[in-house]
């Protein structure tokens, strides 16, 4: 037994050897990032997909804003990475106006049917919401919002900004490698479902990365869109194709849940950090959890050599493990919820929950968390100063498997994300807007715009956005070294959904944490396990306001692009 162990630390610490030492050599910079930052000064976009951004790098070189740019490339994902986004979803986004120098946010998230109620799903003993079919779908929010940002931020017509999409929609496009390997994942969910093959395979397959890939019928949804403004979606022939569809399915959603649609312009939160402020969203989203964590960790000391140890992974572990109980108990939607945000972000409530951890010992409370990585994050910045944070997501990769016909696209399953048990913030209602996962972030510094970011994967995104921002702050990384740094992620516990339980959970590492701090976490109680790569992928771009430059990072976990002129 012991020769067994000794062999298996041995293949442990070769293996991450490896990890960290693979790779090409970097005359500068750290070993782990992929390549340098991309650097221009008229502007900047930073996508999960390099045609996506190509196109909105054209929208801004053709006039447009950051916000025209956005919407252009959030078009683009919806028909070049359906694995993670689309039409049928929600979107959330902060934007930097530079001409009344503040933040505006938009929570474009859409509500449960009003004619389902939760009676319907205690009376067939459901505990939890079915992740696919018809009942999991809620009102896509997605259109709307982009309506919303156009007509507050836009240059643009709609016409001109939906186009290059529709292009590629019609005349097709290479899928890319990572894109490829989860669209092949999501579709053995959904063969079963209507519409799903004809729409989103190729010869009955899932498209191999190069494989030229159409959707006509993506093409004349957007092109309707573009012609007939956001009615022909929430008002006209595209909801009545939806409603129908889901009824004929067993869902709820009805004409009216579509009328009553309408985005929520919201005040963004800050809180600060070592002489930055971190703004997200308010709830029914989790970027709160971020900034408790922030808080809580705030009066830690970090230096750069601090990266990658057992005290970096513990403390942050724990805090995350506190800021998810909030998580669990707090986040919904607040027309429906009391929600104590000045008390959840206070620094008294910080310093209550750090007196909780133990600074040598894992403690046993622990939130749920399921680190999904199929959304879509990203950023634009434009040659007036202006910068977009933006995020758009179905839901479990493609969403609910619920394609309705001639439509091109298929509807989120957020729905899946609310709780059946009564008395939960979360629970569900008729018309009640579901916790969120999805979440886009902005720094400031000194009252001015220095970082628009965000990360996918889900439950990960609070721990994401905290471990980017101590990559720079605390550890002085730059910001493509920020988003190729090793990770790692907790899950365990409870969640939004209900479900509850007592444990010191998991932590995910990726392969170049190294060993002796695996083990060191071990020794602490912490169990942990070496994972791939699967928290991407991030965004970002800085503005650098001594040189007026943009800087912009798209990490290598995802097949994404930073690019700038």
């Amino acid at each position: 037994m012991r020769n067994l162990q000794n062999l298996c630390l041995t293949v442990a610490i070769l293996f991450a050897f490896i990890s960290v030492s693979s790779g090409q050599d970097r005359i500068t910079g750290k070993p782990f990032a992929t390549r340098s930052e991309v650097i221009g000064e008229k502007g900047m976009v930073a996508t999960s997909q390099p045609l996506a951004t190509q196109i909105g790098i054209d929208v801004l070189k053709n006039g447009g804003t950051a916000v025209d740019a956005a919407i252009a490339a959030n078009a683009a994902l919806g028909l070049m990475e359906p694995t993670g986004s689309g039409i049928g979803g929600d979107l959330f986004a902060i934007v930097w106006d530079s001409q009344t120098k503040n933040l505006y946010g938009i929570n474009g998230s859409g509500r449960s049917p009003r004619l389902l109620t939760i009676d319907y799903f205690l009376s067939n003993r459901m505990k939890k919401i079915p992740a696919y079919g018809p009942l999991a779908v809620s009102v896509p929010g997605c259109v709307d919002a982009w309506f919303e940002l156009h007509e507050k931020f836009g240059k643009l017509s709609m016409e001109e900004i939906l186009q290059p999409a529709i292009t590629y929609a019609e005349e097709g496009f290479p899928v890319t490698e990572l894109i490829s390997h989860y669209w092949k994942l999501s579709l053995k969910h959904f063969s079963e479902y209507p519409n799903v093959m004809s729409t989103f395979s190729v010869d009955g397959e899932a498209p191999e990365k190069g494989d030229i890939f159409r959707n006509p019928n993506l093409a004349g949804t957007y092109r309707l869109i573009a012609e007939e403004g956001r009615d022909a979606f929430y008002n006209g022939p595209i909801a009545e194709t939806i409603v129908n569809f889901i009824q004929n399915q067993g869902g709820f959603l009805s004409k009216e849940d579509f009328s009553l649609h309408k985005s929520e312009w919201v005040d963004p939160l800050p809180v600060d950090y070592r002489g930055y402020t971190l703004w997200e969203l308010p709830p029914n989203g989790q970027g709160i959890i971020a900034q408790i964590m922030l808080n809580i960790l705030e009066s830690y000391e970090f230096s750069p050599e601090d990266f990658g140890t057992p005290r970096h992974l513990h403390l942050v572990t724990e805090a995350k493990k506190l800021a998810f109980e909030d998580r669990a108990k707090f986040i919904a939607d607040p027309d429906f919820a009391n929600i104590p945000l000045k008390q959840l972000l206070s620094d008294e409530y910080a310093a209550k929950r750090r007196a909780l951890i133990d600074t040598a010992k894992a403690g046993a409370y622990s939130p749920r968390a399921e680190n999904h990585s199929e959304t879509v994050y990203l950023t634009v910045a434009d040659q007036w100063g202006n910068m977009v944070s933006l995020i758009q997501s179905n839901y479990r990769g493609m969403g609910s498997g619920m394609v309705p016909p001639g439509l091109g696209f298929m509807i989120q399953n957020r729905g899946e994300l609310f709780s059946l048990k009564p008395g939960d913030a979360n629970e569900y209602a008729p018309g009640k807007r579901p916790f969120h996962t999805i979440i886009p972030a902005f720094v400031t510094k000194d009252d001015k715009p220095w970082l628009s970011f965000g990360v996918m994967g889900g439950d990960f995104q609070p721990q994401g956005h905290v471990q980017i921002l101590m990559n720079l702050i605390d550890f002085k990384m730059n910001l493509q070294e920020a988003g190729d740094a090793p990770r790692f992620a907790h899950s365990g516990g409870s969640s939004p959904t209900g479900i509850r339980e007592k444990s010191t959970g998991e932590i995910h590492a990726e392969k170049g944490i190294p060993y002796q701090t695996i083990r060191a976490l071990m020794q602490m109680g912490h169990k942990v396990t070496y994972e791939l790569g699967i928290y991407g992928g991030f965004q970002g771009i800085m503005y650098d306001h001594e040189r007026g430059i943009y800087i912009g990072a798209s990490e290598s976990r995802k097949d994404g692009q930073a690019a700038g002129y």
